[in-house]
């Protein structure tokens, strides 16, 4: 068993875990079952680790409950199959990922080669405000976007949640950009 299926085991057997003082604070409304207690022991930094929010503000837990809610639309609302649900939200994390782990680069630099405004390849600005903007060559672009989705896939994965088993690797490949006159009649 894992520290998350040690926490979810708690949460449903009615138990309120939290971090106190960098210590596993427990609330329920009778005594724990004690192979409850001995798993969150045994799990206990991994618990605490997926209980402590992370750079981007979400903790291990916020980023289950985002891909669960997702999956849960696709499946129901949409009437996507199982997989195919896991699928779409385990996207919908990478691009939340993305956008709340963003870099940006120097003023003027590309942020994969570093280098400057070139008469045939201008940089172009990615992101949106307030996040910033990450200034790169549309050459750049693609090996750049396929390093932040692999960056994603790793550290989603780290959290316990990736793809379903069987769903091809799509995350981690570099996505064509459309050529101008694709975007526009």
């Amino acid at each position: 068993m894992s520290a998350a299926e040690a926490l979810r085991a708690a949460r449903m057997a009615g138990i309120d875990i939290r971090i106190e003082d960098g210590a596993l604070a427990l609330a329920a409304q009778a005594p724990p079952p004690t192979e409850i207690l001995e798993l969150l022991a045994r799990h206990k930094p991994g618990v605490i680790a997926l209980l402590r929010p992370g750079r981007d503000g979400w903790s291990a837990e916020d980023w289950r409950t985002f891909f669960d809610e997702r999956a849960a639309v696709a499946e129901i609302d949409a009437g996507l199959p199982r997989p195919e649900a896991m699928a779409r939200a385990f996207a919908c994390c990478v691009g939340e990922w993305m956008n709340r782990n963003f870099r940006r680069s120097p003023s003027g630099r590309c942020l994969a080669c570093g280098g400057a405004d070139r008469t045939d390849d201008p940089l172009l600005p990615y992101g949106i405000e307030p996040i910033g903007r990450a200034w790169l060559h549309s050459r750049c672009w693609p090996a750049w976007h396929a390093w932040r989705k692999a960056e994603a896939v790793a550290a989603l994965n780290a959290m316990g949640i990736g793809p379903p088993a069987g769903f091809s690797d799509e995350f981690q490949k570099p996505c064509r950009p459309l050529p101008f006159s694709d975007v526009l009649p």
